[in-house]
């Protein structure tokens, strides 16, 4: 099995498909490093040599992945939430942040619907 920035590369898939399960590499990303490390994207990762693997770790090691790649993203909401920004702000209610609906849907960032209402009437004891 092949170890890469931390992650464990699932051993089935092609090489290009299995780079996206890190943090930070997505396709396009993924076919980069393998053009520069000179390897197939075809080839399962269970079929890679111990060459190739060292090539494509030394290519994912000039890029920002995994816990870098979260610091810093972690570090730009903080930002925008300190500088009392309107994306800030939304990031710091838990609404969605890119001028999405919200009268409708928004579930996800919401939560769950919580009804307002007077809940159950109790009954009142009758005189007579």
């Amino acid at each position: 099995m092949a170890r890469i920035a931390g992650v464990d590369l699932p051993r089935d898939k092609k090489v290009e498909f299995s780079l996206c399960y890190i943090y930070g590499i997505g396709r396009t990303s993924a076919q980069k490093v393998l053009a520069e490390s000179g390897v197939d994207g075809n080839i399962r990762v269970k079929d890679l040599t111990e060459d190739q693997v060292s090539a494509i770790r030394g290519a994912v090691g000039d890029m920002k992945v995994e816990g870098e790649m979260r610091t810093e993203n972690t570090m730009n909401i903080k930002r925008l939430i300190d500088i009392g920004s309107y994306k800030g702000y939304r990031h710091r209610r838990g609404l969605p942040v890119n001028g999405q609906r919200t009268k409708t849907n928004a579930r996800t960032r919401k939560g769950k619907k919580r009804t307002v209402g007077l809940g159950k009437k109790t009954a009142v004891g009758k005189k007579g």
